[in-house]
């Protein structure tokens, strides 16, 4: 079992995926908060049983996996049925996230949590490492990337912790505007520091 846990994050479009992907380079393994949360509310999973049972057949396809956009609809402007959501998936999401990590065979393992502060997951991991580029690359690239107007971008950045609070939170801070050699190369030095602090545990 790996004993020592990264916790990585980053605003939205800040590149966190990129750094993930250069430690996946060098043997460490991943633990992605986003895949683990796509896999609680799978087709035949009891998430998705348990939401089916709550909002009704409405938030299902044809297919019996999940209508995320209908979901969507329903908790969006109803603070209470959003919480019932959170309420239900965030323990499954943190379990799956432990269970992986104890499954883990690599040295440390790199927890890979978009929301790591704000939902209090930092307190999960043995130190930090915020992925950070200024606010108006975050809306060019996110997008870019999604295909999405820069107003709808800037609402979830708003939704985020607040840069500043995120960097104040950060162990350790990733760059992301440097060359993507640059960016290798501190991604290596950084491995190199949590090979250290995970042998000498």
């Amino acid at each position: 079992m790996s004993n020592f846990i990264v916790g990585l994050t980053g605003g939205i479009g800040s590149g966190k995926t990129t750094v993930a992907n250069l430690f996946a380079d060098l043997d460490i393994e991943l633990v992605d908060a986003d895949i683990i949360a796509r896999q609680v509310v799978a087709k035949g999973s009891a998430g998705l049983q348990q939401i089916q049972q709550h909002f009704g057949a409405s938030v299902l396809l044809d297919t019996g996996e999940l209508n995320r956009p209908a979901l969507r609809e329903k908790v969006f402007n109803q603070p209470e049925q959003r919480l019932w959501l959170n309420n239900l998936l965030h323990p499954m999401i943190r379990q799956q996230m432990l269970q992986a990590v104890a499954d883990a065979k690599s040295i440390y393992v790199i927890m890979v949590v978009p929301l790591l502060f704000e939902n209090g997951l930092d307190r999960l991991v043995n130190t930090t490492l915020v992925v950070d580029i200024p606010p108006h690359q975050q809306i060019a690239r996110t997008a870019k990337r999604d295909g999405v107007d820069s107003t709808q971008v800037e609402q979830i950045i708003n939704s985020q912790i607040d840069r500043e609070q995120r960097l104040q939170k950060a162990d350790a801070i990733i760059d992301n505007t440097q060359t993507p050699e640059a960016l290798r190369h501190t991604v290596q030095l950084l491995h190199q520091q949590y090979l250290d602090k995970a042998s000498a545990r």
